[in-house]
């Protein structure tokens, strides 16, 4: 059982439950609810032939270390998707989407919650893939898998040891690399996005990291009209990657 990961929410196990139903081991789900929702719920994996167990809220808590588990939680073995971003690559280059590889990189975004959000951004705008450092990012847990409302099952995340090199390697497959930072001439909305492209997003605050900026070869920025002076990087991955599907379709 080593290789299963747990599960909670009924965004992220339901989406499960409709993608890869055979993945899951078994949901744990508190009987003592009898609204709607549930039943619904407990309906369609039954539906999918899901060995359901019945747990109460304390116990449901102690498994995935949350009271956020809305009374469902599930055990499931992994999904399997590209296992490198090579791969990922390679697979995009002899498909239909070839021509426009849509790619989102995060550098120093450490917040579990904020990254959860960003996969379910990613995965709502159709992106490729979300790639982060190794040294400057949070992996895919729990905590991010419930605020990504099932997007961490289906959006690949490559973990990378040297961000400015595989910036490099992109540019190499002819991805542009677009860098957002408050200080750009330019913003999001005046440059192209159709073509291969590469969106890269610093955390919040700080951005960026030089080295990271110094390897973009763009820089662009988000337009600020209000009092505060920067956006959630959850909030700013959005504006982008939409921007990016607005001008794709």
């Amino acid at each position: 059982m080593s290789a299963t990961k747990i599960l909670y929410g009924f965004h992220a196990v339901g989406v499960r439950i409709k993608t890869a139903p055979n993945s899951l081991v078994e949901i744990y789900y508190d009987a003592s609810r009898k609204d709607a929702r549930m039943r619904s719920f407990v309906d369609k994996a039954s539906e999918a032939q899901v060995r359901l167990i019945e747990a109460d809220g304390l116990r449901l808590a102690k498994m995935c270390g949350s009271h956020g588990h809305q009374g469902v939680v599930a055990i499931a073995q992994p999904v399997k998707q590209a296992t490198s971003l090579d791969e990922l690559l390679e697979d995009l280059e002899a498909s239909a989407d070839a021509s426009k590889p849509l790619i989102l990189v995060l550098d120093g975004v450490t917040d579990p919650h904020n990254l959860g959000a960003v996969l379910r951004v990613a995965d709502g705008a159709g992106a490729h893939a979300v790639i982060a450092p190794k040294d400057h990012a949070v992996g895919i847990n729990a905590t991010v898998s419930k605020v990504a409302s099932g997007a961490a099952e289906t959006m690949p995340y490559f973990m990378v040891t040297n961000l400015a090199r595989t910036l490099n390697e992109l540019k190499e497959r002819n991805i542009w690399i677009v860098g957002t930072s408050d200080d750009a001439d330019k913003t999001i909305y005046d440059v192209d996005l159709k073509g291969p492209v590469a969106i890269v997003l610093g955390a919040e605050g700080p951005g960026m990291r030089q080295l990271t900026r110094k390897t973009c070869d763009e820089l662009v920025s988000i337009p600020m009209r209000g009092a505060v002076e920067s956006l959630n990087v959850s909030v700013a991955s959005g504006v982008c990657l939409y921007e990016a599907l607005r001008q794709r379709t």
